[in-house]
């Protein structure tokens, strides 16, 4: 993969990948049990391009307080979501939160409306012992159904740059199935003759 879209320098491209992209795609690699090349284009003297260097510290950075949920885990049977990857060790669930609740464009837009920080699971197929915001080690308090679970009680703010993990003990190896949710989740007017 590259920092930008050029596999050499090009003054010209200025695309880059944000410290957030780079981490999510590292997640995506771990969770698989795979690698993650990233290609670095010097320039002409040698050096290394600002931006990627900016990105990489940034990274780096996270990779100090985070990196055992990726060097330290094992293939995932849990898919990620859109605001949200996921990597393992043994029966403990990283959840990688890409795209923190509170701070999505809708409650932005809407700033009288905060309600709670809550991280909703769905197709949680495993029950949850503990969790907590794997950084600072804070417990986190969940509620769990047969569907999903809810992650409660979370600051309004995401706690780390720039993707918060919280740890998920649990009962037996996780595992999400998305489809399940969709076949079992009870449905509005359902039956309703």
């Amino acid at each position: 993969m590259t920092m930008n879209n050029s596999w050499g320098y090009t003054p010209a491209d200025d695309d880059w990948k944000s410290a957030k992209t780079v981490v999510r795609n590292l997640v995506t690699c771990a969770r698989g049990g795979g690698n993650y090349l990233l290609n670095i284009g010097p320039k002409p003297d040698g050096s290394v391009p600002e931006q990627s260097a900016s990105v990489l510290t940034e990274v780096g950075h996270w990779m100090d307080k985070n990196g055992p949920t990726i060097h330290e885990s094992g293939p995932c049977n849990a898919r990620g979501h859109t605001f949200a990857g996921y990597t393992r060790k043994g029966n403990t669930l990283y959840i990688h939160v890409h795209f923190w609740p509170a701070q999505t464009i809708g409650t932005q837009a809407l700033e009288y409306y905060k309600p709670p920080t809550v991280v909703a699971i769905g197709g949680m197929r495993t029950k949850v012992k503990a969790a907590r915001l794997y950084a600072s080690g804070k417990k986190v308090d969940f509620v769990e159904d047969d569907i999903s679970v809810r992650f409660t009680g979370l600051p309004h703010a995401a706690p780390d740059h720039p993707v918060t993990v919280i740890e998920a003990e649990c009962e037996s190896e996780p595992v999400i199935d998305a489809t399940y949710v969709r076949k079992n989740r009870p449905r509005a007017g359902v039956g309703v003759a």
